[in-house]
């Protein structure tokens, strides 16, 4: 097929529609791509539950072991489950996913040994030039001797190092609906709660990658209906629903509303630190909440502000050594976990806490609360550097009010802040706003966005 890579090599991942976008051939040369970068002498292949992920996933195999790679195929898996395996095994690794994307997508999550991330500046660049040639010049010949396929059962092994990064024995029984959105949490959920004093209600476990019920986007308040409903209904203490390949997490209390994935890493980083003595740093990105940085102070930690987007939050966690970092989008990352993010580590820690007392899910994770954030609104714009040059000249200034440019705009007041980032692959504008109070986020986020939309 001819292919515009420009299309579908992103800038952390390889993602797009199959087989319009890509195919199985085209899968084949990005594996021995992989295999050249990397200069491994051998990898480790997984794959979601998506129509298509079987058979790109072999196509990625075979292009490696014709470079003379060998490969270990691990089957399905959760993208965190690719992660353990290429951290235990110590293996560069290749999960094929498309996450929360609709059916008709696909793509390529790709790791060097030990989960280290591949990204734009650390070889995914490299990967993309040598199959743009192999397209025009025809594929590399095969090596003298191929490397061999073989199969490996992980599952088991995965969930045994969840369960021991985590102290679990205080647990109360607790009953806990799970929404798995018919994605790669159906397959984890029941070997990783095995023998955890859990009464489980399983939601959409079924695997099935053209996602019947609703899309495995569990950011999307839509996609959390039904489990905002189930909770309450069942009397259960809390909700947890996994996105499509199950590296994020979602957590709802006993109510049904949702738990703010900023008090999810408040949580987890206060956890974390009592495990180290109060001694570590933390990674946050610029917009999860302020109570992030106060909770991590309060608790003898190191706050590290980070952009948006896990490449840095990853190359921080390296560079500084941190023990835990968290994302607004419901992104967890642990140093015992590789660097990695796993979703289902962040919700064992949420399990432990909520059974390690005796309150509500609610009443736990207030002190996590303490401001009123907007969410994320995006603004369809026609000059991004316009409009933020606008916001500055209205801020710019002003008393009690400080701006900078980590990632987009974000301007600050003692009682809120607001930040502004412009989209990579769209025309728009991303607002976050958080204030002391509601009146007073509403307030900020309506005058920013008046001048965004002007």
């Amino acid at each position: 097929m001819a292919a515009d890579l420009s299309q579908i090599v992103k800038a952390y991942d390889v993602r797009g529609v199959v087989p319009d976008q890509w195919d199985e051939p085209l899968a084949a040369l990005f594996g021995a791509a992989f295999a050249e970068v990397t200069e491994a002498t051998a990898i480790v292949v997984g794959h979601d539950m998506r129509p298509s992920s079987p058979g790109l996933s072999r196509a990625f195999a075979r292009g490696a072991a014709e470079r003379g790679v060998d490969v270990t195929e691990i089957g399905l898996c959760s993208t965190d489950q690719l992660y353990y395996a290429s951290g235990a095994l110590n293996l560069p690794g290749a999960m094929f996913t498309a996450s929360h994307n609709p059916a008709q997508y696909n793509g390529i999550k790709m790791c060097r040994a030990g989960a280290a991330p591949v990204g734009q500046d650390t070889g995914l660049t490299q990967i993309r030039e040598l199959v743009e040639r192999w397209l025009e010049s025809g594929a590399p010949e095969p090596a003298a001797e191929p490397g061999t396929l073989t199969t490996r059962e992980t599952l088991e092994d995965y969930a045994a190092h969840l369960r021991s990064l985590v102290d679990l024995s205080a647990v109360r029984p607790l009953k806990v609906v799970v929404d798995a959105g018919n994605g790669m949490g159906g397959h984890t959920v029941p070997t990783v709660f095995a023998g955890l004093p859990l009464t489980l209600v399983p939601m959409y476990f079924e695997l099935d990658g053209t996602f019947p019920n609703h899309e495995a986007n569990p950011l999307d308040p839509a996609n959390i209906v039904d489990l905002r409903k189930r909770v309450p209904a069942e009397g259960a203490d809390l909700g947890i629903a996994f996105d499509g390949d199950a590296d994020r997490c979602f957590v709802v209390d006993e109510n049904g509303d949702p738990v703010s994935p900023s008090a999810i890493t408040a949580l987890v980083a206060a956890r974390e630190l009592a495990r180290t003595g109060g001694k570590g740093t933390v990674i946050h990105n610029l917009i999860t909440s302020r109570t992030v940085p106060e909770v991590v102070k309060e608790n003898g930690g190191t706050p590290v502000r980070t952009r948006v987007g896990h490449s840095f939050i990853k190359a921080e966690m390296a560079r500084s050594g941190a023990i835990f970092g968290g994302e607004h989008s419901a992104h967890y990352y642990f140093k015992d976990f590789w660097n990695a993010d796993t979703g289902m580590l962040a919700a064992l820690h949420v399990l432990a806490a909520l059974g390690g007392q005796d309150g509500p899910l609610s009443a736990l994770t207030a002190q996590y609360d303490r401001y009123a954030g907007s969410g994320e609104i995006n603004s369809t714009v026609a000059d991004q550097a316009a409009r933020l040059a606008a916001i500055r000249a209205a801020y710019e200034g002003r008393p009690g009010i400080t701006l900078d440019d980590l990632d987009g705009l974000t301007v600050s007041a003692a009682d809120w802040w607001f930040n502004v980032r412009p989209s990579n692959t769209e025309p728009l504008l991303r607002l976050n706003a958080e204030a002391k109070d509601e009146a007073t986020m509403t307030r900020i986020r309506d005058e920013a966005l008046s001048i965004i939309r002007a």
